[in-house]
C-alpha cells in the first residue's frame, strides 16, 4: 500500500489540473478520478470554462508535465479526429512549450562544462531558440562562427516523468488485475515498453548517437538530410548540433510560395518511412511536425530536413518480415495470407478459423484499398480494427508500440501535405525491392559471401576429420550409442519419484498444519512458513545428477 500512495496522491493533482482549467468533461469520462471529483467542485478556477476548449486542454497538458504534453502532441498530428480548434492548438505543444528562463540555461551550460559558455561558444544567445517537454534549445556559433543549436535538459524534467511514470505502472496494474481485456492488451508490457523509451530520451548523449547512426544510413541520399554532431560539445544533459535552416513542414504557406513539388515531398516522406522501418532497422519515431523542416533550395526536389532523434525503433528481423509480407498481401488483396500470417505469428490464438479472420479482415480493408488520404475515416478504420481484434482476441505486441505511434505521424503529416497521396502505391515498390533482397539471388549470394570465411575454414579441415573418422571405423573404435535422451530422462524421473512423493508429502502436512493453527489471516509468520516449506520441500525433492 505505501507504494501506491504517491501515484493516488498524483492522480488527485492531475484532478485538480483538470478542474483548475475547467475539463469537468474529463473526469466525468475517466473512472477512476470520478468518485473524488467533489472535492474540487468548489475549488478556484484558472481559467474560465467560456474560454476556447482547444485552449483549455493545451494548457492543462503543459502543467501537468512532458508525457501529457507528448500525448498532446501525438494527437495534433490527426487533423482527422480533431475539431480544427483543438488540433491547431495542440499543434503549439509540438515546440512552443513556454521555455525555462535563459539564465538558468548558461548556468546549467556552465555547470556541465566547467567553464564559462562564452569560453565555449563563440556566442551563446540566452533568449530561447524553442521549447519542447523535455528540453530546449538554444541558437548558438562555435569559435570558428558554424552555426550550431544547443538543447538542454529542462531541469528537474528526470523526477518529473519518475512521477508519471509511477502513476502509469499503478493504472497499469490496476488494468492488469481488474480489466477483462488485460491479457489480450497487456498494459504492464506496454507501460513497460513506453518507460524504456522515455527513460533513453533523457541521455542526450545517446541521442546525438542516433542522429549520428541516421546520418550515416542516409549519406548520399537526396531524401533526408540529418544535421552534424559536434561530439566534443556533448554531454548526458546537453547536445550541439548543426543548425538547420529550412521551412517547418507546416509551414505550408511558405512552401507552396516558393512553388515546392508537394507531391513530390509527400511520396518521400513515406518513402523515407519505409526505408528506415525496413531497410534500415533504424526509425524516427518522434516524426511530428516540430521535428520536420523541408530544405527548398531546388523547390522542384524538396528534401527534408530532421531533428530530434531522441526516440529511435527497432525490430527484429522477424517482425520486420512479418510486417513486410503483411503490407504486400494487403497490397495484393491476399487476405486469406494476411490471416494466415496473424496465426503463423502467434497474435491470434490457435484453433482461429481462419475463413472466419480473412472475411473480417477483408470487410475492413477493401473499402479503402487504394483511395487517397482525402476519401479515408482513419477514425472508422480504427474503430473497426479495434472491434475485430477483440472479436479474435488478437494480442497488443508492445514491440511494435514506436512503430504504430510512428505510422500515427507519418499518416497526419501525409494528410497535411498532400491529401490526394495513395499511400499504397507510394510504399509496395520499396516494400518489394526489401524483400527480394531479403529472399532473391542477391540475398543467398550475400549470405555466401558473408559467411565464406567460416565455409573455408571448414572445407580446410573436413579431409582430416574424414580421415580421423575411417580410421576409428577400420579399427572398430567407433561405438553407436542406441540409449536415446528421452529414456535416460525418464529413468532419473523414475528413480526419484520415491524421494519427491516423500519430502512434498511432509511439505503439504507442514503447510496444512501451520493453516489449521494460526489461520490464513495474512501475517508475516504464517506467509514466511509456508514460502519456507515450499521452497525447502522443492529442494528436497529436486533431481540430482546421481539419478540419472
Amino acid at each position: 500500500m505505501i507504494r501506491h500512495r504517491r501515484p493516488i496522491g498524483r492522480a488527485i493533482r492531475i484532478q485538480r489540473t483538470l478542474v483548475r482549467y475547467g475539463l469537468d468533461e474529463v473526469i466525468d469520462a475517466v473512472h477512476f478520478l470520478r468518485p473524488l471529483r467533489f472535492l474540487f467542485v468548489l475549488a478556484p478556477r484558472k481559467i474560465d470554462r467560456s474560454a476556447p476548449l482547444g485552449v483549455r486542454i493545451r494548457l492543462a497538458l503543459e502543467e501537468l508535465g512532458p508525457i501529457f504534453v507528448k500525448f498532446g502532441q501525438a494527437l495534433s498530428t490527426r487533423r482527422d479526429l480533431l475539431p480544427p480548434d483543438i488540433a491547431d492548438e495542440l499543434a503549439k505543444l509540438q515546440d512552443l512549450v513556454p521555455p525555462f528562463p535563459g539564465e538558468q540555461a548558461v548556468a546549467i551550460l556552465e555547470e556541465a562544462y566547467g567553464e564559462s559558455v562564452h569560453e565555449v561558444f563563440g556566442r551563446f544567445d540566452v533568449e530561447p531558440f524553442a521549447a519542447a517537454s523535455i528540453a530546449q534549445v538554444h541558437t548558438a556559433a562555435l569559435d570558428d562562427g558554424t552555426e550550431v543549436v544547443v538543447k538542454l535538459l529542462r531541469p528537474g524534467v528526470e523526477q518529473q516523468i519518475e512521477r508519471d511514470l509511477e502513476v502509469l505502472r499503478w493504472l497499469a496494474e490496476l488494468a492488469d488485475r481488474y480489466w477483462s481485456l488485460a491479457d489480450r492488451l497487456r498494459p504492464l508490457e506496454i507501460v513497460a515498453e513506453y518507460e524504456k523509451t522515455i527513460i533513453d530520451e533523457l541521455d542526450l548523449m545517446r541521442e546525438a548517437a542516433n542522429t549520428a547512426q541516421l546520418k550515416r544510413n542516409f549519406e548520399g541520399s537526396d531524401l533526408l538530410y540529418v544535421p552534424d554532431i559536434y561530439f566534443d560539445y556533448c554531454r548526458p544533459e546537453v547536445m550541439v548540433q548543426e543548425r538547420i535552416f529550412g521551412v517547418p513542414i507546416s509551414d505550408m504557406k511558405t512552401l507552396v510560395a516558393a512553388g515546392t513539388n508537394i507531391q513530390r515531398l509527400a511520396e518521400n516522406g513515406v518513402e523515407i518511412f519505409f526505408t528506415q522501418v525496413f531497410r534500415h532497422n533504424f526509425f524516427h519515431a518522434d516524426m511530428h511536425p516540430g521535428n520536420i523542416f523541408v530544405l527548398i533550395d531546388d523547390p522542384e526536389r524538396p528534401r527534408y530536413a530532421a531533428v530530434d532523434f531522441g526516440i529511435i525503433g527497432t525490430l527484429s528481423t522477424g517482425d520486420r518480415r512479418y510486417l513486410a509480407e503483411n503490407f504486400l498481401a494487403f497490397f495484393d488483396r491476399d487476405y486469406y495470407r494476411i490471416a494466415k500470417l496473424h496465426l503463423d505469428s502467434g497474435w491470434v490464438p490457435e484453433g482461429t478459423r481462419l475463413d472466419e479472420l480473412e472475411s473480417a479482415v477483408r470487410t475492413v480493408c477493401e473499402p479503402i484499398f487504394q483511395k487517397p488520404l482525402s476519401e479515408i475515416s482513419f477514425a472508422q478504420l480504427l474503430m473497426r480494427l479495434f472491434r475485430v481484434a477483440q472479436r479474435f482476441d488478437v494480442e497488443i505486441q508492445p514491440q511494435m508500440i514506436l512503430l504504430h505511434k510512428t505510422l500515427f505521424n507519418i499518416e497526419g503529416l501525409g494528410r497535411d501535405l498532400y491529401p490526394e497521396l495513395d499511400l499504397w502505391k507510394t510504399a509496395q515498390p520499396v516494400l518489394r525491392r526489401w524483400m527480394d533482397e531479403q529472399v532473391g539471388g542477391r540475398a543467398v549470394l550475400q549470405d555466401i559471401r558473408q559467411n565464406l570465411p567460416q565455409l573455408r575454414e571448414a572445407l580446410r579441415e573436413l579431409p582430416g576429420v574424414i580421415h580421423h573418422l575411417a580410421e576409428q571405423a577400420s579399427s572398430g573404435q567407433i561405438q553407436v550409442r542406441t540409449e536415446s535422451r528421452e529414456l535416460r530422462e525418464l529413468r532419473r524421473e523414475m528413480a526419484g519419484q520415491h524421494r519427491q512423493r516423500f519430502w512434498l508429502t511432509i511439505g503439504a502436512t507442514a503447510a496444512v498444519s501451520a493453516v489449521l493453527t494460526y489461520g490464513l489471516d495474512g501475517s508475516p509468520w504464517v506467509t514466511g512458513t509456508l514460502a519456507a516449506v515450499t521452497v525447502i520441500g522443492g529442494w528436497l525433492a529436486r533431481p540430482r545428477p546421481a539419478d540419472s
